[in-house]
């Protein structure tokens, strides 16, 4: 429905439920603002509660007592450390996830954001960056965890919300005044918590011939360039947001060396790091020379879904270089197991 369709059919229902002309046009202004941004009118929390199809009450209870409506639980790193993951009740989940698909998903984010977009992934950050003479890779510390309440509402408030609505929405897209590893809103809202940031390093790193993509939390950079007065630069921008950049993990790498972006070699060609990929070799050598339960034995392996973990591992290999060979070989044998031991 376009906002014309939509003001005809509102001061008709609107005149009939006796409100004044100036009340009608007061809700149409606002409605043209969010009509105009892409976004569903929302006037009041019972407008939301209908939308959503859940009670203003429970609403009210899921923002004042925002703990009871997560399980939390913890992950292992890559680096051995524990991320806390806070997984919303399935019901306030289901809430999330009309936010996102009505609401979030309608907002664009800067091209130079990478991960958390439709049809829109690794390889689209890693291929702007191969066979270049210089890469750095940034990290941001903590980024969703970073990304308070007040922020939040700011994102909603600018699409044009009311101060209610965009404080009730901020509301149920947070935890302890962050956004929550696990929630399906965060990653959206990161994208456009930090759209103005990238679009910031993005106009500097094209006036000094720079390439630059954000994956998620990752920063990476590409070209002949100054990497100090880059890193410096980056640091400000993200620093200005209250966002930290860790800078255990600020890597430069040049040509010569292997240079890695989101764990991918980029030198000459996109290519898992072979580490990981000379690991998945051993394994399949073992796999067909020993057989798969055997080789399991003898590893201690009790992962009842190993083999898919295996066929998981090397479908990305593939996926990243397509014409990687060997692995394709790897596949076609990893499918073929599959079959004969009859497993899903």
């Amino acid at each position: 429905m376009n906002f014309e369709r939509y003001k005809e059919a509102f001061e008709k229902a609107a005149s009939n439920s006796g409100y004044s002309e100036e009340n009608i046009n007061y809700c149409l202004g606002y409605a043209e603002v969010l009509f105009r941004n892409n976004v569903p009118v929302i006037y009041n929390t019972s407008h939301l509660s209908a939308l959503v199809g859940y009670k203003k009450e429970y609403l009210k209870k899921a923002v004042v007592h925002t703990p009871f409506f997560y399980r939390d639980f913890q992950i292992k790193k890559k680096n051995g450390k524990l991320r806390t993951i806070s997984e919303p009740l399935p019901s306030l989940k289901e809430i999330q996830t009309w936010i996102l698909d009505s609401i979030l998903s309608n907002v664009s984010v800067s091209p130079f954001a990478k991960a958390y977009r439709k049809n829109v992934g690794l390889l689209e950050n890693i291929k702007f960056h191969k066979n270049q003479p210089l890469v750095l890779t940034m990290d941001l510390t903590d980024f969703f965890t970073s990304v308070k309440t007040n922020s939040v509402e700011e994102i909603f408030r600018s699409l044009g919300y009311s101060d209610l609505i965009a404080n009730l929405l901020a509301k149920l897209c947070t935890k302890d005044n962050s956004l929550p590893q696990g929630a399906p809103t965060s990653p959206a809202l990161s994208n456009l918590f930090f759209k103005p940031v990238d679009e910031r390093i993005a106009a500097y790193c094209k006036l000094n011939h720079i390439r630059y993509t954000r994956y998620a939390d990752d920063l990476n950079f590409s070209g002949d360039f100054d990497a100090e007065k880059l890193k410096a630069y980056v640091k400000g921008a993200v620093e200005s947001v209250g966002l930290m950049v860790n800078d255990s993990k600020t890597r430069v790498m040049k040509s010569g060396s292997r240079q890695l972006v989101t764990g991918i070699v980029v030198n000459e060609k996109p290519q898992v790091a072979f580490q990981k990929r000379n690991k998945l070799r051993q394994d399949l050598f073992y796999i067909r020379k020993f057989g798969l339960e055997d080789h399991m034995k003898r590893r201690k392996i009790k992962q009842a879904n190993y083999l898919s973990h295996l066929l998981g591992q090397v479908n990305f290999i593939v996926h990243i270089n397509p014409d990687d060979k060997e692995f394709q070989d790897y596949k076609t044998y990893l499918v073929g197991l599959k079959q004969t031991l009859g497993h899903a």
